[in-house]
């Protein structure tokens, strides 16, 4: 079973939020919240796989709750996705940079919720669909620590840069490995023992590592 804490301002979509996700065998809604402190509260708390962390909440907002969630080692498997509009780009980026994992748009189709959740759940990002990689390379350009980058880019091996540079595309397992000519476990491996080296915390976090460093270059126009 999946456990999904809700947090945004809004009742009607916490609502519909949950009426959507309770239709569904494997995933139960243990948790609502109304503003990114109370959020980290009940995750703390209740310790749910997925939190639906909405952006702009009172109190605390949802990029600093997501950097609190994502720091404290009795939640590291707890994944954060950001509830988001097209309009809050920006906010989606130094969410990815604070540890969340992906981030949906609120009008989405209930199948593509629920896909995401369980995506998520088992330490996927969402990060393939072309918009998000475009939004990624766009803020990605701009400074970030490059330098200490470097010195932990040292530690890949060829194999490994190789790798960050697929998933860094948007690419699955399955897809890396057709390319490479090597198992999806295998590339799993590599992905792992990359994300330990880079002390990435998932695969969204190894893409955005992927782009800081220059590793990944942006698409073109």
């Amino acid at each position: 079973m999946i456990r999904v804490l809700l947090a945004d301002d809004q009742h009607l979509v916490r609502a519909g939020f949950r009426a959507l996700l309770e239709r569904t065998a494997d995933i139960e809604v243990v948790g609502e919240a109304t503003d990114g402190e109370q959020a980290v509260g009940l995750a703390r708390q209740l310790r749910p796989d997925v939190v639906l962390m909405d952006v702009r909440m009172p109190r605390m907002d949802g990029i600093a709750a997501t950097r609190s969630i994502c720091a404290q080692t009795g939640l590291g498997t707890t994944k954060v996705v950001i509830l988001t509009t097209f309009e809050q780009d920006e906010y989606v980026y130094a969410a990815l940079r604070a540890g969340a994992s992906g981030f949906l748009l609120k009008d989405l189709e209930p199948d593509e919720l629920r896909r995401a959740v369980r995506l998520v759940a088992a330490g996927e990002a969402l990060l393939a669909p072309s918009v998000t990689r475009r939004l990624i390379a766009e803020f990605a350009t701009r400074p970030g620590p490059a330098t200490r980058h470097a010195q932990r880019l040292r530690q890949l091996t060829d194999r490994e840069r190789e790798i960050v540079v697929l998933v860094g595309g948007g690419l699955s397992n399955e897809e890396i490995g057709a390319k490479l000519f090597i198992s999806p476990t295998t590339v799993k491996t590599h992905v792992s023992r990359a994300m330990l080296k880079l002390q990435a915390r998932d695969r969204a976090q190894l893409v955005v590592f992927g782009y800081e460093s220059g590793l990944v270059k942006p698409p073109g126009p």
